[in-house]
């Protein structure tokens, strides 16, 4: 999610956070409702008091202060930190992982990434200048990770 997609989101920021997280965090490899999602965390902890109408008003920013356990419950469930709540720095890197592993999720995208395990860094760098070319000509946006191929 991009600053104007939050900025145009009246919804508390608790909301929107959790929200992208039942949206692009697949634990076990699926989605899951919010009813799934509170069983789950009921299992795990069965004192903690969590329905799928009260995850989905969280979501939607009609509720707005959860328990600190049922903040960790979900965090837990979600495989983060519960400071992804709170801490945009935190949050901005998560989002940002979610997305590398969306894209990795697309076709074709896995295949190439698989072939590029091992290779040596001046070749994926020069991979990576060709990847470029082919996204500019395309329309597309400049990747901007800052990460090199190591």
């Amino acid at each position: 999610m991009t600053e104007t997609d939050t900025e145009a989101d009246d919804r508390p920021l608790l909301a929107v956070r959790l929200d992208d997280l039942f949206k692009t965090v697949r634990p076990k490899g699926k989605h899951w409702t919010n009813a799934e999602v509170a069983e789950e965390l009921k299992r795990a902890n069965p004192e903690l008091k969590v329905g799928g109408v009260y995850l989905s008003q969280l979501r939607t920013g009609k509720r707005s202060n959860p328990s600190p356990d049922l903040l960790a419950a979900l965090a837990r469930f979600f495989g983060v930190s519960v400071a992804y709540f709170f801490d945009d720095q935190v949050a901005e890197s998560v989002l940002s992982q979610l997305a590398a592993i969306e894209a990795l999720r697309q076709s074709g995208v896995r295949a190439v990434a698989m072939r590029a395990a091992g290779m040596k860094k001046e070749n994926l760098q020069a991979i990576t200048a060709i990847m470029d070319q082919y996204r500019q000509m395309q329309g597309l946006p400049p990747v901007t990770d800052s990460s090199e191929p190591e």
